[in-house]
């Protein structure tokens, strides 16, 4: 199995097998980033006759420049190149005023091993060490520059941080080595399925593979789709400034050259959607929402499509798909036949804690196991409370590979009647101390009204504060979980108290339906997807054991990328906390999760339940759950349904339905004077 912490792209022959064979095995053992290159990835411009060398890499190490031969001319020659390409991807990426010029860091950053047939793994340990921080910090810098993983200068400045929420606002970003190999790695198959947990960076590595196709290929045809219309315009929003950050200087040619729009669309624009755009190239006839499913409307285009003998090019030459789980096969087989090179898919195995399959169906080229947005031992609660694994009836349970697939490291006993589940350590948390911060605090109040809840979420506020000096509103993210009417006057009561004891302007997202700068964000359950925090402060009432409530807990859990405070009454099940906060405090300090497996009958019983709960209801009754939810008054239910019927997608999409229900209602409400 390919490792994780170890990316090879320079050529492996007889001469450095043994030493390359090491060091990945030190790397692997360690769970240490190690990176050997022969030029800078990223751009065709650095490239080398020279051959028989190797750039070595590793965080916070010196750079080995390394030579497999006995021609030392040439050698001396690739040294000097490559430094000096070096110096040109960091004025071109801004890094000088950080960095400054070569000759200022490569006596003390960059050594040459001239005989590498004789050089050992012990005596790269030794060799590569560096003591000073600031000098490892500047390590980091050049080796994200050599591997194309461009941080923000300005935030991943040199100097080290003081404190702990500025160590991980500022921490290096470094691409890990299956994110390196997914984006530099040639690609010689017609489909490329890639499949992650939410948080591992799948979004992000589409955007540098677009970028790297658009410069790469200028007459090239390109496609980002996904299912979401709200989050297809988020994306179409994040290119032009993801290529401006990679410093693409060639200019967007949106709707001729790239394409990003979701899958269905509308007839009166062509470009409205992936499959609308099929329709309209291939003049074959497309089908409204009312009109058909969208899976029988996919499957009857490729039909039409490869009947057609009348030499039609492809609509496309590259077509890159988001969240693939969100669509029917005929979908991703409809983008295939209409690519000319090739489709990268990429999707959520665990979009849901509670979907029937977690492994996905297709075995995945590239597998990314790593969250990088959630303190592991935060996801790991996360998942926890989530399926009831500190609970004595489970909710969820998964097989051994199956928690493998999710990124865990699994260890039984010799019967497997007890699981101690943990996960990888990440560079980008490794200034938290355990014992000194704990990835989740649970806060317990007598009652949960109004006034009670403010008072708990100022004291987690302060608590915060207090702790991080440098934090600013836009850290803070307060999420009320419960449905019902109940939270919009809890949220109304946040919004008056926060700036009177903070001075905190707040955005209550479930009227703004996005995240505003300089604003502490208040929103339930339906407007977090795809955000993040430092801080996140959970509120909910009742711990139930309902599978719906459970995964927005879950979701809602990991948006924080330091610390999460989840509030809760204390009128719950004693016995039931007891065990929580005894799970919480194992994961806090040990960094593993204990549990005891269901037994056979249990795990059937739990699967007969998660099926049950996924049967497709109808689209009324769908409707109806989420009426019920905001609290919409039966006489504009109706109307509301048809509106629903008209802009939204054939998959339910709850967060968007939610949306598109809510602000309608409101404008109703206003138009019939209430």
């Amino acid at each position: 199995m390919t490792s994780s912490f170890f990316f090879l792209q320079a050529e492996k022959d007889e001469r450095n097998r043994a030493f390359y064979d090491n060091l990945e095995s030190w790397s692997s053992k360690k769970s240490t980033q190690v990176y050997v290159v022969n030029q800078p990835l990223g751009d065709d411009r650095y490239d080398y006759n020279y051959e028989n060398c190797a750039v070595v890499m590793s965080p916070g190490r010196k750079i080995c420049l390394i030579n497999f031969s006995e021609e030392g001319d040439e050698f001396a020659d690739f040294v000097e190149d490559f430094i000096e390409d070096v110096g040109s991807i960091s004025d071109k990426y801004q890094y000088k005023d950080a960095i400054g010029r070569p000759r200022k860091w490569r006596n003390d950053l960059v050594y040459e091993v001239d005989a590498g047939t004789n050089y050992d793994v012990k005596s790269y340990i030794q060799d590569s060490r560096i003591e000073d921080p600031a000098k490892r910090r500047l390590s980091e810098l050049i080796i994200s520059l050599v591997t194309g993983s461009i941080n923000d200068i300005e935030r991943a400045t040199a100097e080290v941080p003081d404190n702990l929420l500025d160590k991980v606002k500022r921490k290096i970003q470094l691409f890990d080595a299956d994110q390196t190999r997914f984006i530099y790695k040639a690609i010689n198959k017609k489909s490329i399925h890639i499949q992650g947990l939410s948080g591992t960076g799948k979004t992000e590595l589409l955007l540098h593979k677009l970028k790297d196709i658009y410069v790469r290929n200028p007459s090239s045809r390109i496609l980002l789709t996904c299912h979401n219309r709200i989050l297809a315009d988020n994306l179409r929003r994040r290119i032009p400034e993801f290529f401006n950050f990679m410093k693409v200087e060639q200019q967007i040619e949106w709707d001729s050259r790239l394409w990003c729009m979701h899958a269905w669309g509308s007839r009166s624009d062509p470009n409205s959607g992936t499959y609308r755009y099929i329709c309209h190239y291939f003049n074959i006839p497309f089908y409204t929402f009312g009109q058909s499913s969208f899976d029988e409307a996919c499957k009857e285009a490729c039909e039409l499509i490869q009947s057609r003998h009348d030499g039609l090019e492809y609509a496309f030459d590259y077509i890159l798909i988001d969240e693939s789980q969100d669509f029917p096969q005929s979908f991703l087989d409809l983008c295939e036949l209409v690519a000319r090179e090739y489709v990268i898919v990429a999707g959520d195995i665990f979009q849901s804690i509670f979907d029937t399959k977690i492994k996905p169906s297709i075995s995945p080229d590239f597998l990314l196991s790593k969250c990088y947005r959630t303190d592991p031992r935060a996801l790991m609660f996360a998942h926890s409370l989530g399926m009831g694994l500190f609970e004595e009836k489970k909710l969820r349970w998964l097989e051994d590979d199956e928690w493998q697939t999710c990124g865990y490291i699994v260890e039984t006993s010799a019967d497997k009647s007890f699981y101690r589940l943990k996960r990888e350590p990440l560079r980008r948390f490794e200034d938290i101390s355990a014992a000194e911060v704990p990835s989740v605090s649970i806060v317990e109040g007598e009652t949960l009204n109004n006034e009670q809840v403010a008072e708990l979420v100022l004291g987690a506020i302060r608590a915060i504060s207090e702790e991080n000096p440098t934090i600013t509103p836009d850290d803070i993210g307060i999420i009320l979980v419960d449905s019902g009417s109940q939270i919009f006057a809890l949220q109304d009561t946040l919004a008056q108290i926060i700036p009177r004891e903070t001075g905190w302007a707040v955005n209550k997202a479930v009227e703004s339906k996005r995240k505003i700068p300089g604003r502490i964000f208040i929103s339930n359950r339906n407007n977090v997807k795809g955000l993040e925090f430092p801080f996140v402060i959970c509120v909910t009432s009742n711990l139930s054991r309902g599978l719906a409530y459970r995964n927005s807990l879950y979701m809602t859990l990991t948006r924080s990328f330091l610390r999460s405070y989840l509030i809760v009454s204390r009128k719950q099940d004693e016995k039931m906390m007891g065990l929580i906060r005894q799970g919480l405090d194992t994961i806090n300090v040990s960094g593993f999760i204990e549990t005891q497996p269901p037994s056979a009958e249990e795990r059937a019983e739990i699967m007969t339940s998660i099926t049950q709960d996924n049967v497709r209801t109808s689209f009324y009754d769908f409707c109806e759950e989420i009426f019920d939810e905001i609290g919409i008054l039966p006489i504009f239910r109706q109307e509301l349904r048809r509106v629903i019927k008209a802009t939204a997608g054939e998959d339910f999409d709850r967060d968007e339905i939610a949306e598109i229900a809510g602000f309608n209602y409101k404008k109703m409400l206003k138009k019939d004077g209430r």
